[in-house]
């Protein structure tokens, strides 16, 4: 045997090995995927499904993203190992790891990782500017608000937010488009939501009528943070055409998340694949911007699943061990 031959016969052998490493690396991965989304016309369901795409493409999976009630659900249906994967905010994940979740009250929800930052949750307040209202002292009394979909984020503390600042208001309930839709044709009076920004539904309101973007006053953002696992908030003058400065706001952090038995190699290469692709998860929804390591330490809550252990601590960042399971 001649020295070429022995060099392509050695190459084609250690690539046949990476080949069967690789695949026996996959032995345990799942057929398919889901990611648990929110309602369309939300940041989460364009988020979650884009990332949910990104991921079957660039690892040649079959999965996809799902309409789901947001984060509640979400935490329920991960911990449940009815979907794999899926979006939340830290306020769900604390009450469901403490047995809280309005959705599974007495029933710590114990097979939930976090895997890696998303951005803040802003919430945010419109209203039509014919209807007058300009601040939160504007809305009347018994006014119809819309709050998002029953047991997301939003609808678990916006009326909470709302009732302590002496708000009285008849709640309703729906996805972020339709209830954007009964804003519009005049069938509700407010809207409050709590989602990534910019919200579709309120861009999209944006384009077809006017739109009042109610900030809270200093006082009011001050009450709310000693009432509420929230932090404060600017809304920037830039995320919608109606605002002309920056509003005050509160927020909060929202993270993906994973069955904690998920395969470890799998969700090493849905983190790397997160974390070193920033460019690709904006072109997905611009809030990714925030979707990048530094912010994992606004997750204080969740384990982090083994996997994305793994990818952080290669990468030198530091994760407690508190947080490890």
């Amino acid at each position: 045997m001649t020295l070429k031959t022995c060099l392509i016969t050695g190459t084609l052998t250690s690539a046949m090995l990476v080949t069967a490493a690789a695949q026996a690396d996959r032995d345990d991965w799942p057929d398919n995927f889901t990611v648990g989304t929110a309602s369309q016309g939300g940041t989460y369901f364009v988020y979650g499904s884009g990332w949910a795409n990104l991921i079957a493409d660039e690892l040649g999976l079959s999965g996809g993203g799902e309409v789901t009630g947001g984060p509640n659900q979400n935490l329920a249906l991960v911990h449940n190992g009815e979907v794999a994967l899926g979006l939340t905010t830290m306020g769900p994940a604390a009450d469901a790891v403490a047995g809280k979740s309005v959705l599974a009250p007495g029933v710590p929800m114990d097979n939930v990782c976090a895997l890696f930052p998303m951005y803040e949750t802003p919430f945010t307040i419109a209203a039509l500017s014919d209807s007058g209202i300009e601040s939160i002292s504007d809305i009347p009394d018994g006014a119809s608000i819309g709050f998002g979909p029953a047991a997301s984020t939003s609808d678990t503390y916006f009326p909470k937010i709302l009732k302590e600042l002496g708000v009285n208001f008849d709640r309703r309930n729906g996805g972020w488009t339709d209830l954007g839709g009964q804003l519009q044709d005049g069938l509700i009076d407010v809207i409050a939501f709590a989602a990534g920004i910019p919200v579709p539904a309120i861009s999209q309101l944006e384009v077809q009528t006017d739109v009042n973007l109610i900030e809270f006053t200093e006082k009011q953002q001050t009450q709310i943070l000693e009432e509420f696992p929230v932090s404060p908030f600017q809304i920037p003058a830039s995320t919608y055409q109606t605002l002309e400065e920056d509003a005050r706001s509160v927020a909060m952090w929202n993270f993906t998340i994973a069955g904690c038995d998920l395969p470890e190699d799998l969700v090493y290469e849905i983190t790397k694949l997160s974390m070193e692709n920033n460019d690709k998860m904006m072109d997905i929804h611009r809030s990714a911007k925030f979707s990048v390591p530094e912010n994992i330490k606004y997750n204080t809550v969740l384990p982090f699943h083994p996997g994305a252990v793994r990818w952080y601590e290669e990468n030198g960042y530091e994760i407690p061990d508190d947080l490890k399971l």
